[in-house]
């Protein structure tokens, strides 16, 4: 089954691409594009994972996923049954290879700039959300200024980067299906004890090799992947589970030693987890 590359269904005389996904769940498989893309969650919540890194979504968020970086939507099933995102997909050359090269569109060039790690805009929010719903019903030459209107937005708000490693090279289809297995099994058993042995063999490698592969790919070593897996799943349940236990939330993680879960914890987040939790009460 070859999925990597994941190119875009997208008509020959289009430059650039309007989706809508209104579906449970989103498309939950490690994939890449050549198109950049830009992405309002309208319902649903998850986790999503961009290169090297592990992150949440949940609706209004706003997320730029630069071209060919490896990533997953996995939606939260009992979290919310329906999942619903607005998406633009463009690449640098889709208007051709010289036009964001106009003096006119330097304002846009940070927006590329940080595309290529990835980043979530946390301001005006509010101003590009309204951009994203006026796309469905406008025609393509609105939708065209509409895009320019959001690359402008996203340039001049505030931001977090996505990921900070990205692989240079981009996947081959081998890769692609090897690494898409090992973050597909890991995401959907982190609340159990996966062993390296039985995560090599899920790769078809040996320990040693495995080891290898993945830092080279991802710049950290699977288990502190799989750390960063259980702690942000560990920051959901903490902020929507008021009456949880953190021993009960540990445990829902794959932690079952609460002393091992909070020093991790502190490590990942430079908090405990009853001072997180606390700062959302």
């Amino acid at each position: 089954m070859i999925v990597l590359p994941f190119k875009i269904a997208k008509p020959e005389k289009n430059s650039f691409v309007f989706q809508i996904d209104d579906t449970h769940p989103f498309y939950d498989k490690l994939h890449q594009h050549e198109e950049i893309q830009i992405s309002l969650i309208v319902k649903g919540e998850g986790t999503l994972i961009v290169g090297d890194t592990v992150n949440s979504f949940k609706k209004g968020d706003i997320f730029i996923i630069g071209s060919a970086i490896p990533h997953v939507f996995k939606s939260d099933i009992k979290a919310s049954e329906t999942s619903y995102m607005l998406t633009l997909f463009f690449t640098y050359k889709s208007f051709g290879k010289d036009f964001f090269e106009l003096e006119e569109l330097q304002e846009v060039t940070t927006f590329f700039k940080r595309s290529k790690h990835g980043f979530k805009i946390t301001s005006k929010k509010k101003i590009a959300s309204d951009v994203f719903f006026q796309l469905e019903k406008s025609t393509k030459l609105n939708q065209l200024i509409l895009l320019l209107q959001l690359l402008k937005t996203c340039s001049n708000a505030s931001y977090k980067s996505l990921s900070s490693f990205i692989y240079d090279k981009k996947y081959s289809d081998n890769e692609g299906n090897r690494m898409r297995t090992i973050f597909e099994y890991t995401m959907n058993n982190f609340t159990q004890k996966i062993t390296l042995e039985e995560i090599s063999t899920i790769a078809n490698m040996t320990k040693n090799a495995f080891c290898k592969y993945f830092k080279k790919r991802t710049n950290k070593t699977y288990f502190q992947f799989l750390m960063e897996l259980r702690i942000e799943n560990a920051c959901k349940l903490l902020i929507s589970d008021k009456e949880a236990s953190i021993a009960g939330i540990a445990e829902q993680c794959g932690y079952y030693n609460i002393s091992n879960f909070n020093r991790q914890f502190q490590i990942y987040k430079q908090q405990s987890p009853s001072e997180f939790k606390n700062s959302f009460s």
